[in-house]
């Protein structure tokens, strides 16, 4: 990973930038309970803030920012998922889209509140010069949230770690320890309307032949049920570092 961030700055997403409409299904399957979503708004309030969202693909989770912050800045690297989400939030007027990648973000210094990175920081150790930037472009007592899938939480985390032998958990979570980060783990349900979008959603995820166990294994899991809808657990972590120095600015009388 560090040899491949230090040819490229973008690391090729290799699922929706090839596989744009399947991986919409995945996002609607993805935390059907508003696990994450609860958890998250637990520990950050967005509310009356300028939200940044880092890798933001083609924009499909910015309207939940833009319900009630002040702005959402959206950045993304891949030109088509930038023309993707600038169509699907072009109803916003809160809301800007522009391409970008996480080392060099196109906004000034300490012009946010919050930074957020959905599944784009899993990786750990390499990622140092976006976690700069986005330190960068905080105010005093903003919030970085990264909020990634946790491969200590079966099955999915199983099926992730047969793709990724090398992957060290311990290595990655003392990481994100050492860079000031808390850790909460989250289990959600993803929940897929039928048995096809569920193996078109895992064969974007998984190599052939992880991918067909994987099916094979939810399958399973879903045994017995009457119902064409799939139920599939997936756990998260999602990562917050505040950055020293004051309170998080607010446009909100006595925030």
């Amino acid at each position: 990973m560090k040899r491949l961030l230090r040819r490229t700055d973008v690391v090729p997403s290799p699922n929706i930038w090839y596989y744009t409409d399947t991986y919409e299904l995945e996002n609607r399957a993805q935390d059907a309970d508003d696990v994450i979503w609860s958890r998250l708004a637990e520990q950050v309030c967005w509310e009356g803030a300028d939200v940044v969202d880092v890798g933001c693909g083609d924009g499909f989770h910015l309207p939940r920012f833009a319900a009630t912050a002040r702005s959402v800045f959206g950045v993304e690297p891949h030109e088509p998922l930038v023309r993707r989400a600038k169509h699907r939030l072009a109803g916003y007027p809160t809301v800007a889209v522009r391409g970008g990648t996480a080392q060099r973000l196109p906004l000034a210094d300490a012009s946010a509140d919050m930074v957020h990175a959905r599944t784009a920081y899993f990786f750990g150790q390499g990622c140092e010069p976006g976690l700069r930037e986005a330190d960068r472009v905080l105010r005093p007592g903003g919030v970085l949230a990264i909020v990634d899938l946790d491969t200590r939480h079966r099955p999915y985390g199983d099926w992730m770690l047969a793709d990724l032998p090398r992957y060290d958990p311990d290595v990655v979570d003392a990481f994100f320890a050492r860079q000031g980060f808390s850790c909460l783990r989250v289990e959600t349900r993803w929940r897929f309307p039928d048995r096809a979008s569920m193996a078109a959603v895992l064969r974007i995820e998984f190599s052939a032949r992880v991918a067909e166990r994987a099916v094979a294994e939810t399958l399973k899991l879903n045994t017995g049920t009457e119902d064409d809808e799939l139920i599939l657990p997936v756990g998260y972590r999602i990562l917050l570092r505040r950055k020293p120095g004051g309170l998080v600015r607010s446009s909100r009388p006595g925030g």
